[in-house]
């Protein structure tokens, strides 16, 4: 008999209904909750718990956090908020501490006495950490005394109970917890991974002081801006030459406060992040369809009463125009969010939309007004983006595609799989003809297609979209995708569900990496938003002990290998190594046959592959020009700082 025909023939019975109690549907099924239980996943837990004491910082009731890698790996946030309510909660009948880390959609955010607004996308966020942690510790300050309780992958240890006496007026709480290994693949925290959220925080919140500290390596960083957005933006244009200073706007309408701040530089791309309640929502929605249409409304008007655009001109401004080198921060408090998209950070209130525009538009007109010398700078600035918009256009019709499925005009150096469903296709963006060559021998024809580029691409961050649009390489890759480029790009027409780059392991192929980045990101930024775009992971050693063969990714992974075959080794020789012990050092993806390289890099069944993401897009945003721009002393300070990690071949 066939399995589906016994499945068929079971019984469906009461007895099949599992009811997962507690927390248990959270260990369940972790990633429903946080994400993933890789690296995001895990610092997930952080901004969790740190969520809660930046909405007693919203509410007006704390000023300082502290978040601190612990040598004994687990984390403590630590907040001068009023403290987690310690009392009896009527309806649970035990303490209000004990529900809120135990029971999920429990807490103050659903209470708008407690909280006009709240960061948390869904209220459940305390109770997963605690859920996720193999060990987490509470303690609370307040009405004078200091509370406690320990959670054991969620489950109370013991009642809340009282071990001290506060100082004056001292309130807070202090939550410490050890990621459950069973659960997550590596319970190692980044520092840096840390501090950039927690510095865009402190952006995002002028009254706030967010202390980060690293115990293990003796890393510490404090975040205080009273600037808030202003301060921001300049953070974000460092490297970029302004054309003014950034401008501030603030406003509130139906209890929905509204704050930008926004700036020109000479720079091609714009450069604008939105924030709903803290929340990044990098995939856009009202808040910033109001502020686009405010914003080419507004500069259009000022542009002709101002007879900065002649009424017989040929050159009409469009929305492109007046966003091009515009550096924006866009930060909202809504009472009631909803979200929508492929990961939930797109805002859908549609009151939102007229809102910031009404402010926007007004504030806006204002100051163009009071500073007419800035408002003809930002016109004669967006004069110059509509010429080169012209001439992209022309250059674009040249490596536009007709239609999804046309296949006419592909590269000539593309080899093509054989399934049409995107879904099921994925293009692999490979360094070099020989290393090209390779990948196409190994390859499975049906779902995987092959790209090899010659060389490295030119450096978007330094070029005009026509310019970009002459390169060969680009014009490959739009041509390859199908899916347009810019603005009229449209990630739901690529040919492609995975785009995956494939570069060597050494300081060119970091390079081309980058390079290539740079492009998706300031081009084809929907590609990386819809999770589409990845980073291949060749492995660097292939370790040989007779006809045993494993292959590391890393040194860390050599030296365990080494190890194991050094245990069951009967000697070592000169060097150090097991007899019989072979190490190659891949210095190409062309050094392996097609068969290596299927096994290692191309096969989805044993291969490793980065996804990209946009969780930290304005930190991304400042990496790339920083590295890729036209200022010297910001990227050495960047080389000098990151040199340890560096991998380079000598």
């Amino acid at each position: 008999m066939k399995v589906a025909e016994q499945v068929k023939n079971q019984n469906y019975t009461a007895s099949n209904i599992n009811v997962l109690k507690g927390l248990e549907a959270v260990r369940k099924r972790p990633a429903m909750y946080i994400g993933d239980v890789g690296t995001r996943g895990l610092h997930h837990l952080i901004n969790e718990v740190v969520d809660n004491s930046i909405d007693e910082s919203l509410a007006g009731y704390n000023d300082r956090i502290l978040v601190s890698i612990n040598k004994d790996g687990s984390v403590t946030v630590e907040d001068r908020g009023r403290g987690i309510p310690v009392d009896i909660h009527k309806e649970e009948g035990r303490s209000a501490l004990e529900v809120v880390m135990t029971v999920l959609h429990a807490g103050g955010k659903f209470d708008k006495d407690s909280y006009k607004v709240s960061g948390g996308l869904h209220g459940v966020g305390v109770s997963c950490v605690n859920a996720l942690s193999e060990l987490l510790i509470v303690e609370v300050r307040r009405d004078g005394n200091v509370y406690k309780q320990e959670y054991v992958r969620g489950v109370p240890k013991y009642s809340v109970k009282e071990i001290g006496k506060t100082k004056k007026n001292e309130t807070g709480t202090k939550i410490t917890f050890y990621p459950d290994k069973e659960i997550f693949k590596s319970t190692k925290f980044n520092f840096e991974t840390i501090a950039e959220r927690m510095r865009e925080l402190a952006y995002l919140n002028k009254t706030i002081t967010i202390i980060v500290k690293d115990e293990i390596e003796n890393e510490d960083e404090t975040y205080h801006f009273k600037g808030g957005l202003l301060e921001f933006v300049k953070y974000l244009d460092e490297t970029r030459n302004p054309l003014h200073k950034p401008v501030y706007i603030e406003g509130e309408k139906d209890e929905t406060p509204v704050e930008i701040a926004f700036e020109y530089s000479d720079a091609y791309s714009d450069n604008i992040h939105t924030y709903v309640n803290n929340i990044n929502t990098h995939e856009g929605g009202t808040h910033l369809v109001g502020f686009k249409t405010a914003l080419t409304r507004t500069l259009n008007n000022y542009a002709y009463k101002n007879n900065l655009i002649k009424e017989n001109s040929k050159i009409s401004l469009s929305g492109d125009d007046f966003r091009e080198g515009l550096t924006a921060v866009i930060s909202i408090k809504v009472m009631e969010p909803q979200f929508e998209g492929q990961t939930k950070t797109k805002l859908g209130n549609s009151e939102v939309k007229s809102i910031v525009e009404t402010i926007v538009g007004e504030k806006l007109a204002e100051y163009l007004e009071e500073n007419p010398s800035v408002g003809k700078k930002i016109i004669e600035k967006c004069m110059r983006a509509a010429e080169a918009r012209e001439a992209a256009r022309k250059a674009r019709d040249l490596v536009r595609r007709k239609n999804a499925l046309d296949t006419m005009h592909l590269p000539g150096k593309l080899a093509d799989c054989s399934i049409n469903d995107p879904e099921h296709c994925e293009i692999y963006i490979v360094e070099g003809d020989s290393a090209g060559g390779s990948a196409k021998q190994g390859r499975d024809r049906r779902f995987q297609a092959i790209l090899p580029l010659r060389g490295k691409i030119l450096n978007v961050e330094k070029a005009k979209l026509n310019k970009i649009l002459e390169n060969n390489e680009i014009k490959s890759m739009i041509a390859a995708f199908g899916a347009g480029i810019g603005a009229e790009f449209n990630h739901e027409k690529a040919r492609y569900g995975k785009v995956i780059i494939m570069t060597d392991a050494d300081v060119d192929g970091s390079h081309i990496r980058t390079l290539l980045l740079t492009f998706l990101y300031r081009y084809m930024k929907e590609l990386i938003a819809a999770g589409k775009v990845y980073i291949a992971q060749p492995p660097l050693y292939k370790i040989k002990k007779g006809k045993e063969e494993v292959y590391a990714f890393d040194d860390e992974e050599r030296d365990k290998v080494l190890k194991r075959f050094k245990n069951t080794a009967d000697e070592t020789g000169e060097d150090g190594l097991p007899k019989g012990v072979n190490i190659s050092r891949y210095k190409g993806l062309g050094e392996m046959n097609p068969e290596q390289l299927w096994d290692t890099t191309m096969n989805p069944e044993t291969r490793t592959v980065l996804q990209v993401n946009l969780e930290s897009a304005a930190a991304a945003d400042k990496i790339f020009e920083t590295l890729m721009g036209d200022a010297v002393e910001p990227r050495r300070a960047f080389i000098e700082k990151h040199a340890k990690y560096a991998n380079i071949d000598i």
